[in-house]
């Protein structure tokens, strides 16, 4: 039987003003969703990401997660 190759992401989470959580995927332009809860949340964004292989194939595997850095601005 053959291996599949398993490929993470990083999945950007942030809550609305609904209680909604959003995620999104950085290397993958397009792919994102919401669930009520974090682990709704993470099934939808599993199957985004699926979605998104089938048409962003070649972008996906030349596109590189850096990271993320906190901006102070003053008010």
């Amino acid at each position: 039987m053959e291996k599949k190759k398993i490929q993470s992401f990083t999945v950007v989470i942030e809550q609305d003003e609904d209680g909604w959580y959003v995620g999104w995927v950085p290397t993958l332009k397009g792919c994102h969703t919401q669930g009520k809860t974090i682990d709704e949340l993470m099934v939808r964004i599993k199957e985004a990401i699926e979605l998104c292989l089938e048409v962003e194939q070649d972008e996906a595997e030349n596109t590189r997660f850096v990271g993320v850095q906190q901006v102070d601005i003053p008010l």
